[in-house]
């Protein structure tokens, strides 16, 4: 997905915003085809109804994008190039503005200046994104491992 980047958290909503509700019927049918695309390797078939296998990449894309969808869950594709104001970026990463904008003087992650006001290319939010979640499960991954070594899951409370 060098091109696009499937992120799954709201940004506020904008004149760009184009959400679609999905109908029952639809939802059913993209469960179906949430189900073939898992189970194998999907044919893309054209106008002269010439098959073709899907692209890996694109197949994995597409597994992925409809099962979110199934899930319920609200689904971005952004250019890697896309641009974020601070605003958007702040609610992609669950922070206020102004933490943000401190993370961004901090040199936290790259960003440019257009005018006066800051933007963030989408790659390096949703690097940092990754980057920030993956410290963060490891450090809950030892905080649960140094509780288990103390044997604190074992213990009761006593009320």
């Amino acid at each position: 997905m060098s091109n696009a980047t499937l992120h799954n958290r709201r940004l506020p909503a904008s004149k760009k915003d184009h959400r679609v509700p999905i109908s029952a019927t639809d939802h059913k049918e993209l469960e179906q085809l949430y189900d073939v695309l898992r189970r194998g390797q999907a044919r893309l078939v054209g106008p002269s109804r010439e098959a073709r296998l899907l692209p890996e990449s694109l197949h994995s894309f597409l597994t992925e994008l409809t099962g979110l969808l199934t899930e319920g869950k609200s689904v971005m594709i952004v250019q890697d190039q896309a641009t974020f104001t601070t605003m958007e970026a702040a609610a992609a990463l669950g922070v206020s503005r102004q933490f943000l904008v401190n993370l961004l003087e901090k040199g936290g992650f790259p960003y440019h200046m257009v005018g006066t006001h800051r933007r963030v290319y989408a790659q390096d939010l949703f690097r940092y994104k990754a980057q920030r979640d993956r410290q963060r499960r490891q450090v809950i991954r030892e905080l649960a491992q140094a509780e288990a070594r103390e044997g604190l899951y074992d213990r009761t409370s006593a009320r």
